[in-house]
């Protein structure tokens, strides 16, 4: 590690937080498999935030595996790209996670097509300029792959009063049962290091650091063995604790600077950015390609098959949790980990761009659901929660639909729905789902004319 990055790391932490049980020994030893192509894909138009992307195709079309179906309506958006060389089956309404139905590619893939993706012109990270990098990345398709699914060309423009002097890689995983980028740290160190000299071109930082959480040590072993001579690039262990792996916290941790309430972390010099993401900029730049497909854990009590995918986007989850095997006694599934993931009320989805994984339980974990009751303001949530927020007030003021005072006076959109709260709740209050309840009712309000 060069020593001007020596003195900048130490494991200072972050306040609270909590130590939800791992989970993730049945997955992160074991090797990154490819995923066989389902019969239909399910390719929806708006995978990231922002705007959908607009279609380039036509029902009855044949395409190549790595082919544009639909290229980016705007700056907030990105291109989609298709997973299988297949035929267009047509350009319709498909179910989504959120509960709404969105407009969808679906693409019956060929049986006997070898499915070798094509490439298009390389993005040469030496001499292409930063805005070329930026268009590259936006026309690959590439998002955020830690769950957020924001635009990563976007996030790597900070506005030009806030210049950013270090990248920082997240590598925490701090998530039960997902161990997608435990496994890519150890099988793509060359696609991180490759992706890191491009963050770094286009973002002006001056050194990187990769922060990744004691538990997975061999992961920080591997990179630093791939270390580039004379590169400002720093790996760093950190404790094993809850949510590390939240952008502030990560921060907080690795350089000791705190993001100010409602800010970004451009505001103290920094810009994050996943190391799934990071790897999948070293893969697809060079090659000229568009993301295709990306890895998924699937993994819980309910699955026979566990372990880390390679899944094409598009895949039905139907389909996937056929594939791998799950239990007569299943019950419920988690679209990515327990802490900040969504329960299912339908199969029906695809798997997208920000789909790191999806956890399984039977009967025997779910059983009957906890029963609520009232507070007994222990102070736990108050304890746990890294933002230094008030659950308790907060789960009392969205009991009575104090939404716009939640707002205002009590910094609810602080709050980034990490579960801590939930977690401790000796009640069983559902303080996060309430909090998600009182954000929609306020945008809602704001948005109207």
């Amino acid at each position: 590690m060069p020593p001007s990055l020596s003195r900048l790391l130490g494991r200072r932490g972050f306040a609270h937080g909590v130590h939800p049980p791992e989970s993730k020994a049945d997955t992160a030893a074991q090797p990154i498999r490819q995923f066989p192509f389902a019969p239909l894909m399910i390719v929806p138009l708006l995978q990231h935030a922002g705007k959908a992307a607009l279609p380039v195709v036509r029902a009855g079309q044949e395409v190549l595996r790595g082919e544009l179906l639909a290229e980016p309506d705007g700056p907030l958006s990105v291109a989609m790209h298709a997973p299988a060389s297949g035929r267009i089956e047509g350009i319709e309404l498909a179910p989504s996670i959120s509960g709404r139905m969105q407009p969808a590619i679906y693409l019956k893939p060929h049986p006997g097509s070898t499915q070798e993706a094509i490439e298009g012109p390389p993005c040469d990270v030496d001499t292409a300029s930063p805005e070329q990098i930026l268009r590259a990345i936006q026309w690959a398709g590439i998002v955020g792959l830690g769950g957020a699914a924001f635009p990563t060309h976007v996030k790597l423009k900070p506005p030009p009063d806030k210049p950013v002097d270090t990248l920082v890689i997240n590598g925490v995983e701090c998530e039960p049962y997902l161990s997608t980028d435990h496994r890519v740290m150890l099988e793509q160190p060359r696609d991180i290091f490759r992706g890191i000299r491009y963050l770094l071109k286009v973002s002006g930082a001056r050194r990187a650091l990769i922060g990744i959480e004691a538990n997975k040590a061999d992961a920080a072993e591997v990179l630093r063995a791939q270390y580039p001579a004379g590169s400002e690039v720093g790996v760093e262990l950190l404790p094993v604790k809850y949510p590390q792996g939240a952008e502030k916290m990560l921060i907080k941790a690795l350089l000791g600077r705190t993001v100010p309430a409602g800010g970004l972390p451009s505001d103290v010099g920094v810009l994050t950015v996943n190391v799934a993401t990071c790897a999948e900029i070293g893969r697809l730049l060079p090659r000229g390609q568009g993301i295709q497909e990306r890895v998924v854990t699937i993994t819980g009590p309910g699955v026979r098959q566990r372990g880390n995918y390679r899944i094409p986007i598009g895949t039905p989850l139907r389909f996937a949790l056929e594939h791998v095997g799950v239990s007569e006694e299943l019950s419920m599934v988690f679209l990515g980990g327990p802490m900040m993931g969504q329960a299912l009320a339908s199969l029906d989805i695809p798997i997208t761009k920000g789909t790191s994984g999806f956890v399984a339980f039977t009967r025997a974990e779910t059983g009957r659901p906890a029963v609520e009751y009232p507070c007994i303001h222990c102070g736990y949530c108050v304890q746990a929660c890294p933002m230094n927020l008030n659950p308790c007030d907060l789960g009392r003021f969205a009991r009575k639909e104090r939404f716009e005072e939640m707002a205002d006076g009590l910094q609810l959109f602080d709050c980034f729905e990490c579960g801590c709260c939930s977690f401790v709740c000796p009640s069983h209050i559902p303080l996060v789902q309430s909090f998600r309840v009182a954000k929609n009712a306020v945008r809602k309000k704001r948005a109207a004319p």
